[in-house]
Formats: C-alpha cells, sequence, structure tokens
C-alpha cells in the first residue's frame, strides 16, 4: 500500500469519524445508543449489499442507473411468489435472478452493440421500473409472512440481524474476489486503461457482461432486504437509490473513470450517507434538507474524484 493510497482511505475513516461527532453532538449521547446503531445498520445494510456491486461497475470505469429499479423488481418478484405458494428460498433466488438477468441484458448490450452505460442503464433504468410496476399492477403486493421478514430484524440468539450478516459475508468475498482473483485484475485492468487490457489478451467483454450480472444480483439481494424490511413487493421503492449507492462507491474512493475502488472504502462511504440521513431525521431537518445535504454531499464526492483523477495524472 502507498502511502497517498492509505492517506486517502485514512480520509475516508476520518470523514466518517467526524460526521458520526457531528451528528452525536447535535443529537446527544442517544445517537450512540446500541439501538440508533443497529437502526443505522439495518438502514446502510440495502445501500451497502448494493454498492458491492457497484464497486466492481465503477473500477472497470462502467456506471449502473438501473440498481434502484432492480431492487424494486426483486421486491416484486418476491412477493409474486410468496403469494403464488413458492418455498420462501426459492422466492429469494427468484427475486434475485430477476435482477441478475436485468444486469446481463446490461453487459450484453453495453458490449455488444458499443453503447456507453449511462446510457444503456439510464433505459434500463425506465424499462425495469415499468415492468415491476406491470407486474404489480401498480400497488403493492401483500405477501404471506416467512423468514425472509427477519432479515433485518433482531433475533436474541443472534448478535446481528441475519441480512447484515449476509451483507458482511458478501463483502468479504467481492474484496477477496477483487484482490486475489484474475477476474478482479482483469476487473481494474480495463478500468485503468481497456485498450492496453485488450491488447494483453483480457477478455472485455466477457469480462464486463460477468461484471454487469454480478452488480445486478447483488442489487437482487439489496432488494431482498428490502423486502425484508418493508414485507411487501412495492414498485415504487427505492426511487432515486442508485445516487445513494454511486455517492457511496466514490466517497469510499472509488473512481467515475475507472481502475479504483475498494470494497471496505465503500462500507464506510455508506455509513457516511446513512448517519447523515438518519442523523438529519432525527434532528428532526425537513426532507428538502435532507435531499440538499444528499446532493451536496454527492457533488463534493464527484469534485473530490476529479481532484485525486487529476492529481494521479499529473507528473510529480
Amino acid at each position: 500500500m502507498t502511502a497517498r493510497s492509505m492517506i486517502d482511505r485514512m480520509g475516508t475513516l476520518i470523514g466518517l469519524i467526524l460526521v458520526a461527532i457531528v451528528f452525536g453532538l447535535l443529537i446527544g449521547s442517544q445517537f450512540f445508543a446500541p439501538g440508533n446503531i443497529e437502526l443505522m445498520a439495518r438502514q446502510a445494510a440495502i445501500v451497502c449489499m448494493a454498492a458491492l456491486g457497484m464497486t466492481v461497475v465503477i473500477a472497470t470505469g462502467g456506471i449502473d442507473l438501473s440498481v434502484g429499479s432492480m431492487i424494486a423488481l426483486a421486491t416484486v418478484a418476491i412477493a409474486l411468489m410468496l403469494r403464488a405458494d413458492y418455498p420462501p428460498a426459492a422466492a429469494a433466488l427468484g427475486g434475485v435472478a430477476a435482477a441478475a438477468i436485468c444486469g446481463l441484458v446490461n453487459g450484453i448490450v453495453i458490449t455488444q452493440l458499443r453503447v456507453v452505460p449511462f446510457i444503456v442503464t439510464l433505459g434500463t433504468m425506465l424499462v425495469v421500473r415499468g415492468a415491476a410496476k406491470g407486474l404489480a399492477e401498480e400497488r403493492r403486493i401483500e405477501a404471506p409472512t416467512s423468514w425472509l421478514n427477519d432479515l433485518l430484524r433482531s433475533q436474541s440468539s443472534a448478535v446481528l440481524p441475519g441480512g447484515i450478516w449476509a451483507v458482511i459475508v458478501l463483502a468479504l468475498i467481492v474484496a477477496a474476489v477483487l484482490r486475489y482473483t484474475r477476474f478482479g485484475r482483469h476487473v481494474f485492468a480495463i478500468g485503468s486503461n481497456e485498450r492496453m487490457a485488450r491488447l494483453c489478451g483480457v477478455a472485455i467483454g466477457r469480462t464486463k457482461i460477468l461484471v454487469y450480472t454480478l452488480s445486478a444480483a447483488l442489487a437482487g439481494m439489496a432488494g431482498l432486504l428490502q423486502f425484508s424490511k418493508l414485507s411487501v413487493g412495492d414498485p415504487t421503492v427505492a426511487i432515486g437509490l442508485e445516487l445513494d449507492v454511486i455517492a457511496a462507491v466514490i466517497i469510499g474512493g472509488g473512481s467515475l473513470t475507472g481502475g479504483r475502488g475498494t470494497v471496505l472504502g465503500t462500507i464506510i462511504g455508506a455509513a457516511i450517507m446513512t448517519i447523515i440521513q438518519i442523523g438529519c431525521s432525527q434532528k428532526g431537518l425537513p426532507n428538502w434538507v435532507q435531499q440538499i445535504v444528499t446532493g451536496g454531499i454527492i457533488v463534493v464526492a464527484v469534485a473530490l474524484d476529479r481532484v485525486r483523477s487529476t492529481r494521479d495524472v499529473t507528473p510529480s
């Protein structure tokens, strides 16, 4: 690890601590109570799960604006399958598979038609959201109660809810894949210099299709957690969540120009976004103030990414 990368990572962690201290002073000691920390962990779990996949996508230099719509589609698919008497495990797999198919389509269109990811995923964001609304007939889908409803609820026999353990395990897996596997090296090679990666024999198309499918599957997992939180299939849920997910990755050290990003940084970025949102809510700030704060954070995060990218290409 270079001194510069260490400073970047420590900067994100220091930012998390400062944000926590600010809201701790504004709200009081109850902000750090175990119950409130668990509340923030449950809230962050959905963004973290989707951001794991977005980290991989952004590391290739791409972007996926359709993750919020995929989350909504997953909740609808899960609710419909549960209502059709499918076992809960099969319904969960169905929701994840529905999102993964959307990611597969994204990857194929991006690589085969050579359309930029921003345009493709902007279009599929609308297509998938419309499909979710069509399947749900533009209403919330009630589903029978099952163990899926308890994924983000505290259990007396466990330290953390099962959904948070799932985020931790998948974060470790994604981090290991990026750091120790050939696929991970190919992801960063494509993001750093796609032309050079192609000359070195990296299968650009196959890798990108796998990246977008993996990202969508993790968005489907985020949809499973969202279903657990709401206990219904809602085609209007997670509107705008893709911005929180992208902001979490950029705050955590990822670059929109590709070639950079870490799972740990992404988790810290998601934690910062969650603390600000819950802190603003508990402070009693109106929703429009929260939106201004969130939008400001996204602008600052992108500006910092721009500064980092300029610094990296400037000869020392």
